[in-house]
């Protein structure tokens, strides 16, 4: 056996790739990027590079990583979703985030009709559509989460080709939800619709619900959280083999998301840490399949990536802005920082959120992005399904 090949040998690869690329992204010159799309990036390096296998000869060490370490991560970073404390997002902020959603699936399928992409060459245009609704839900777990139930993920570098465009349109919309709101109340003036909640929070109180616990994680938490992810995702292969209409990820989100709003669950820490750690070491695995000649040979098909993707999140915008600013004449902070939450994910609403002093709306922007969270797997496949 080659060494390249040997597990532990991979694995100490890989999971160096994971914090490397988590440290890189936090310089100055690579923060645009992102850890997720570095560390695809990197793996890819590596892997034309000879360093790991790639996608011609991958060891079977890749497909545990996709069976396990992608829909485990997701599993854990869905733990984080507190239902209860939606109402802390006040009813406007939840009204444009679910109409943001609505704007997000009309949008996929106004954009799939205009480009055709299954006659473009991008295999399985239809599950592509799905993982583009949801990530524009509420975050990346949600494209992860519907590429694995189409398996996706073995295209490496479709799926990077995929991250790529995902990543600058992102940037471009997060940016565009900053300064459009401010322009917007410049020549449509808006009454700043401060929720009820949130009108009397002091920046203390604030930076306490905005921050984690920093209870330390010890062993029991940890244990019992690696016991219910993979209880779960048990039941879930289980329910699948003997009802093969019920995707197993949907099955394990569900469980994941009915598990974080038992009271003794939310006490437990080291969820989301072990999430983050799993997706990304998965998305090295992707990186690792990504063939970069193939990549730039497929020019056609990034181009059409990335009008498809402008398109469509072009389309999520003029849908939410256009009904939620001039027809119900809602606070366009709110529809910017919903809008963010949908295209962007909970990570990025806050920031949104405080860029346009609007400290009122930091922790609603968070609220509505887990609530996207929840909602964009099952989005996603419904799409997909309906595309098929």
């Amino acid at each position: 056996m080659e060494f390249i090949r040997e597990p532990a040998y991979l694995i100490a690869v890989l999971l160096f790739l994971v914090a490397f690329s988590e440290w890189l992204g936090k310089q100055k010159f690579f923060k645009h990027l992102g850890s997720a799309l570095l560390v695809i990036i990197l793996g890819a390096i590596l892997a034309n590079l000879k360093i790991i296998p790639s996608s011609t000869n991958p060891p079977h060490i890749y497909d545990q990583i996709f069976e396990y370490a992608a829909p485990l991560g997701i599993f854990f970073l869905l733990l984080e979703v507190k239902l209860t404390d939606l109402k802390l997002a006040g009813l406007p902020m939840l009204m444009m985030f679910l109409l943001g959603s609505a704007a997000t699936v009309i949008a996929v399928l106004i954009s799939y009709k205009i480009f055709s992409p299954q006659d473009h060459h991008i295999p399985k245009a239809f599950a592509v559509a799905g993982m583009f609704t949801g990530t524009y839900t509420g975050g990346s777990a949600n494209l992860n989460a519907v590429a694995l139930e189409y398996d996706m993920n073995k295209n490496g570098t479709i799926y990077a080709a995929i991250n790529a465009v995902d990543n600058i349109v992102t940037t471009i919309w997060i940016l565009l939800t900053i300064f459009l709101p401010i322009i917007l109340h410049k020549f449509f003036p808006r009454k700043r619709n401060i929720p009820k909640d949130m009108e009397n929070v002091s920046d203390e109180e604030l930076r306490i619900m905005m921050s984690k616990s920093n209870a330390e994680i010890n062993i029991i938490d940890i244990s019992v959280l690696i016991t219910l992810g993979f209880a779960s995702l048990f039941l879930s292969k289980l329910l699948s083999l003997y009802i093969p209409q019920i995707p197993s990820i949907i099955t394990l989100t569900t469980l994941a998301l009915l598990l974080a709003q038992l009271p003794i669950i939310q006490k437990l820490r080291g969820g989301k840490v072990i999430g983050l750690i799993l997706i990304m070491l998965f998305l090295a695995v992707i990186g690792a399949f990504c063939d970069i000649e193939a990549l730039v040979k497929s020019g056609d098909v990034a181009l059409t990536l990335l009008s498809w993707d402008i398109t469509l999140v072009f389309l999520h915008g003029l849908i939410l802005f256009g009904i939620g600013g001039f027809i119900f004449k809602v606070d366009w902070d709110i529809i910017g920082v919903a809008s963010n939450a949908n295209i962007g994910g909970s990570a990025s609403a806050p920031v949104c959120a405080a860029s346009l002093g609007r400290k009122d709306l930091q922790l609603p922007g968070l609220l509505a992005g887990s609530i996207g969270n929840a909602l964009g797997t099952y989005l996603g496949l419904l799409v997909a399904h309906f595309l098929m």
